[in-house]
């Protein structure tokens, strides 16, 4: 049994990337299962756990195979144990002719139906394709949001800075633009950055089970604090947060009501530029100064919720 002994006792299967150079992953946790891909040869150098990117569980990484990676593994190692076991039949085949008068000939031949089939697979196409910042990890994923399979870290404030970087661009443009054109890309810009921070902040407030809105700066601010028991803002003085709990009021107006001040923000942003019934008033100096004001707030968030102490 020569070709069966060459296999020893274990038999290798190579899982190949595909043509994109990803290679399936599945989250081991019963409760997720959630499939994601990474590109070998990025991200942490060296062994290292892996994490789900969905729901952040960490294991080794030989425990997040696929099921379709496994039955093919599965399949080709059956097909190489049989071919081996076939071999070495054939090779016990012998004929013997009959001799003399009446001879009896013997023979022995192995007949084989067909080879064990190979369970082929294809890794599935999945929505958004990130490279982390932290351990240049490149991989795929369902959605936006996610955790980094190689190092851990959470790509949500990677995701918000890319959106500052669009209202930076906004910005730059309005600077040429002629003068209706201008105030709807520093509208827009403003817009734009209000609700990739309340999407922001959701995503990892969600991530510790916690359901909290950030289009109401003030009500975010307490909400925080009694789930997480810290402060994001606490570091901001009074007059600034002021004027970030006023712009967050602009965005409604320009999302809401096309701009017009109404009863609501008269009575809640202690605006004294604000006449009612007219349109408000937003610059570019003020979405420059909310850029840096939103980056502060979404780092101190960002570091408070999903911190490894948390």
């Amino acid at each position: 049994m020569n070709n069966l002994r060459r296999l020893g006792n274990q038999v290798s299967v190579p899982i190949k990337a595909d043509e994109e150079s990803y290679l399936g992953r599945e989250c081991p946790n019963e409760e997720c299962l959630g499939y994601f891909k990474i590109t070998p040869g990025t991200g942490v150098k060296g062994p290292a756990p892996c994490y789900c990117p969905y729901c952040g569980h960490c294991g080794e990484a030989n425990t997040f195979f696929t099921q379709e990676q496994i039955e093919y593994a599965k399949s080709v190692a059956l097909r190489k144990i049989t071919d081996a076991i076939h071999a070495d039949l054939k090779s016990l085949e012998f004929d013997h002719k009959p001799s003399g008068a009446f001879g009896i000939g013997i023979s022995m031949k192995v007949q084989r139906s067909s080879p064990h089939p190979i369970r082929y697979y294809r890794e599935k196409q999945l929505e958004t394709e990130v490279v982390c910042d932290h351990c240049t990890l490149r991989f795929a994923i369902y959605g936006v949001f996610g955790w980094c399979p190689d190092c851990g870290t959470h790509n949500s404030f990677q995701i918000l800075s890319k959106n500052i970087e669009l209202a930076r661009k906004e910005l730059a443009l309005a600077e040429t633009a002629d003068s209706e054109l201008a105030d709807y890309l520093v509208g827009d810009a403003l817009e734009n950055l209000v609700a990739a921070f309340d999407g922001f902040g959701r995503k990892i407030c969600s991530e510790k089970s916690a359901d909290i809105h950030f289009q109401n700066l003030s009500g975010a601010r307490r909400r925080v604090q009694d789930a997480f028991g810290f402060d994001f803002a606490g570091s901001i003085p009074a007059e600034e947060w002021e004027r970030a709990c006023r712009v967050f009021q602009k965005r409604h107006l320009l999302a809401h009501k096309m701009g017009v001040v109404d009863a609501d923000y008269i009575q809640k942003a202690n605006d004294p530029k604000a006449v009612f019934g007219r349109k408000i008033a937003v610059s570019r100096e003020e979405v420059i100064w909310s850029i840096g004001m939103i980056e502060s707030l979404g780092r101190r968030l960002f570091d408070g919720v999903l911190s490894k102490s948390n």
